[in-house]
Formats: C-alpha cells, sequence, structure tokens
C-alpha cells in the first residue's frame, strides 16, 4: 500500500493498517510505503506548529513509533505530481491513499488584499517554522499590525508577533528567523474576529498562552462582548466555549499592567478593505452585531485602523492533487467516507483520501485519527475489490525512483538528519535546531560529504 503524505493524517492511517486483522492475517506480508514531497516526516507537527509549542511538538514521539514499525517505509523528497504519477503509483500499490493536508491560504476578496505588506498566515508560518522551501528571509514592517481570524493560527501568528525574539532561543527555530523577528519594532498587534467571542475557534490553552509572554498585555474590549441566545446556547454546551469566554471576560475588566507591548483582541469587526495604495497603511473593518441564530449582519458602522502590516488567517486550502478531480471551492479531493470520487461522483477503485485533504482544514491533530478509522474502515471492507498491482516487489519501486533520478530520503536517514539537528541544538544549550536548506537536510539524510 501506498500513502502520499508522511504527516499526522498519513503516519495514522499506517497505523490503522497495521493494527487490522483482517490485513494481517491474509498470508501475504503487509507492506506500507509513506512518502512525502518532503526530505523529512511530521509535515504539520513539523512545519506548522509554532516553535514555542513544544507540548504540541512531543506528538512527534508517538509518530515516530508507527514510522519505526517494521511494515512502514518511509520515502522521503519524493514529490508526488512531480516525480511520479497515479499511474506509477498503481502499478507499484494495491491501494494508495493521499494524506497530502491543506497548505495555502484561503483567500481573502476584499479590496486592498495584494498591497505590500499584506500577508497569508501560511507564508508566515512556514517562514517562521523554518519550512525549507519558502525564502529564508522575512521583513516584519511596522509597529501596528493586524491578524485576520478567531481560530487557533491567528491566535499563534499573533503571539509570535508580539513576542520577544530572545524569548524563542529555547525553541528549534533557526538563526535566520531569530534575527528577522528580533528586527521587528512592533508594539501592538490587534486580532480582528467578524463573529462573537462565544464563536471564536481557538481552543482555551492557545488563549491563555497569549497571557503568558513577558512584556506583552492582552487588552480585551468591553464593548465586542454580546451575548445573543445562540451564544449563551454555546456556553451552556461546551466547556471549551465556556472557559474561552469566562477567561476573555476577566481580561476585559481587569485593571492595565502597563506592559511596553500590547496585544488587542477585537471582536465583532469584519475586514472590508485593506488601505493603503503603494504597501499597507491602515485596515477598515465594519462593526457587526449578533443575529441571535449564530450568525452575523452588518451594522454600516466602518472602523479605519492604523497598521502597516495585515496577515490573513482566515483558513488554510488543500491544492490539487494530481491524476484526481478537485473541489476548489473547498480545497479537498472529492470524496465518500475517504473513497476519492471520480468526476461522475463514482467510486475509483484503490484510491483514498485522509486528513485535512478529504474533509478541510477542521479540528486539531488528534482529530485525524477519527479521520483515518472512517476511512481505513472503507478501505478494509473494500478489500477484495482492490485492483491488483501489477508490480508489487517493494525494491521495484526504489529502482523506479532511483531511474528517474530522484535523490529520495528513507527512515535511516531521517534518523541520521534527526541526531544532526539535536547535536546542533547542543551546541546552543537547546533540544534541536533545525537544519534550513533541502539541499542540506537531503544531503545528511543520504549520508553524502558536504
Amino acid at each position: 500500500m501506498g500513502i502520499v503524505g508522511a504527516g499526522p493524517a498519513g503516519i495514522y492511517a499506517a497505523d490503522l493498517l497495521t493494527k487490522d486483522d483482517t490485513l494481517t492475517a491474509s498470508g501475504t506480508p503487509l507492506s506500507i510505503d509513506i512518502m512525502d514531497k518532503l526530505p523529512s516526516p511530521y509535515g504539520l507537527v513539523r512545519y506548522g506548529v509554532a516553535p514555542d509549542h513544544p507540548r504540541i511538538k512531543q506528538i512527534q514521539g508517538a509518530l515516530h513509533k508507527v514510522l519505526d514499525k517494521p511494515q512502514i517505509r518511509f520515502l522521503g523528497n519524493v514529490e508526488y505530481g512531480v516525480d511520479l504519477k497515479l499511474e506509477d503509483l498503481r502499478r507499484h500499490y494495491d491501494t494508495v491513499i493521499f494524506a497530502t493536508g491543506s497548505d495555502r491560504d484561503r483567500p481573502l476578496d476584499i479590496p486592498g488584499v495584494d498591497l505590500p505588506g499584506s500577508h497569508g498566515a501560511a507564508d508566515f508560518v512556514f517562514w517562521y517554522d523554518s519550512h525549507p522551501d519558502v525564502p529564508q528571509q522575512w521583513q516584519v514592517d511596522g509597529t501596528s499590525v493586524a491578524v485576520l481570524g478567531a481560530g487557533n493560527v491567528a491566535v499563534d501568528v499573533a503571539r509570535i508577533l508580539a513576542k520577544n525574539a530572545d524569548d524563542l532561543l529555547e525553541t528549534d527555530i533557526t538563526d535566520n528567523v531569530h534575527e528577522g523577528l528580533r528586527s521587528k519594532r512592533i508594539t501592538d498587534v490587534h486580532v480582528f474576529a467578524r463573529r462573537g467571542i462565544a464563536q471564536a475557534k481557538f481552543t482555551p490553552m492557545e488563549l491563555r498562552e497569549l497571557d503568558k509572554q513577558p512584556g506583552v498585555e492582552v487588552i480585551v474590549y468591553p464593548e465586542d462582548f454580546d451575548l445573543d441566545d445562540a451564544s449563551m446556547a454555546a456556553i451552556e454546551g461546551s466547556n471549551h466555549v465556556k472557559t474561552n469566554v469566562k477567561v476573555l471576560q476577566n481580561w476585559a475588566i481587569r485593571d492595565p499592567r502597563g506592559e511596553p507591548r500590547r496585544l488587542h483582541l477585537h471582536f465583532l469587526h469584519r475586514p472590508v478593505e485593506i488601505l493603503g495604495t503603494d504597501r499597507v497603511t491602515g485596515l477598515r473593518t465594519e462593526r457587526m452585531e449578533l443575529t441571535g441564530d449564530g450568525g452575523v449582519r452588518g451594522t454600516g458602522e466602518f472602523i479605519d485602523h492604523d497598521v502597516q502590516a495585515v496577515y490573513r488567517a482566515i483558513g488554510y486550502l488543500g491544492s490539487p492533487v494530481a491524476d484526481l478531480p478537485f473541489d476548489e471551492d473547498r480545497g479537498v479531493i472529492p470524496n465518500d467516507g475517504g473513497r476519492v470520487l471520480d468526476l461522475d461522483e463514482q467510486p475509483i477503485p484503490g484510491v483514498y483520501a485522509t486528513g485535512w485533504i478529504k474533509r478541510g482544514p477542521v479540528g486539531l491533530i488528534g482529530h485525524t485519527k477519527g479521520d483515518a478509522l472512517e476511512t481505513i474502515g472503507n478501505l478494509v471492507a473494500d478489500r477484495d475489490s482492490f485492483p491488483p498491482a501489477a508490480d508489487p516487489d517493494p525494491e521495484s519501486f526504489v529502482r523506479l525512483l532511483r531511474e528517474r533520478g530522484v535523490p529520495f530520503t528513507t527512515w535511516e536517514g531521517w534518523q541520521r538528519l534527526e541526531s544532526h539537528e539535536e547535536e546542533l541544538g547542543r551546541e546552543h544549550g537547546r533540544k534541536r535546531v533545525k537544519v534550513l536548506s533541502r539541499a542540506d537536510m537531503t544531503r545528511i539524510c543520504r549520508g553524502e560529504d558536504g
């Protein structure tokens, strides 16, 4: 079996496959290849989680145990759609699971969105997480900046923008990220949410962390506290929502602390225009009001905010996957319970999807476990209908990569890179420091001289 994508979704799917009795008892040895376009595994955990979230990054330990299983082979630096086509995978695997995730920003259709100083959150996150395929430099402009969105990515971006760069030196950030953040002059970060406090999507843990940064004061505005019937129902029905609302209420009524940097949380503000001619000079929002049923509507009152940069964190989208239909509006592969559908909405035999490319970027990393359970359940139910691979020999697939000149990496190579990064970390008194460039990552994984 082949899995495209070595993030949590793909790894959880592989883990479930190794535990299914009907597959392991078939008499045929179970063999799973997990391939990824990056030289390293772990996807979102390595390149989508803020560096100052070590507790979330600890999930790598559980993912490591899965990839260490003898039935599973990791093949990194292999890009589907460039190095391989679907027909290649179908030739070598009875089934193929796509777990390619969501890697681009959802568009925001307002005037000024393309001005210099208007940034997608994905680009910024990939930069501060030292993704090897993005530019290494980022100019953090302005003294006052806006972050649009009310999810975990928005508060991550806001926290990194407000934080003292030196407070990140205990993490795995690279020197270029530290220098880029150290040069910033930001005193005020404004987070704008279109809906009310009871509709915010961030988790209580993410919210509380905003207030634990030395030198940063979180400011919440009492006039943004409007609770309608739907809001009260949400509070009564969810401890998550109840905790968020309580935390925000406490922040709104406390006395100012006078910290040198401020992080402002604004609710019921809809961005309508990014202001400026040659670059961002402000943000215009419309004051919203709750409608009683969980929705909001505009009031016609517009407010201009003096900001010099805007970071859009309104959601991610998956990217089109070669040789498969794609739902551009939702950013997913069309599927029914993980069974990939063709243009006539019929299942494509032996082709499946899991994770965010299946259902969209909803939920936390752990939610992909349940998602994988559905996909693998349907895969197992379909097992007797799999079209057999013409060339299932595991070594045959590796020969194909070599013939095409693909400098692929392996699980053993990743462990070599991991040890190298840990050694770099020890030199700086840290647990790890990431290797920045794809070329260096690949060279170290492959044991090649620099």
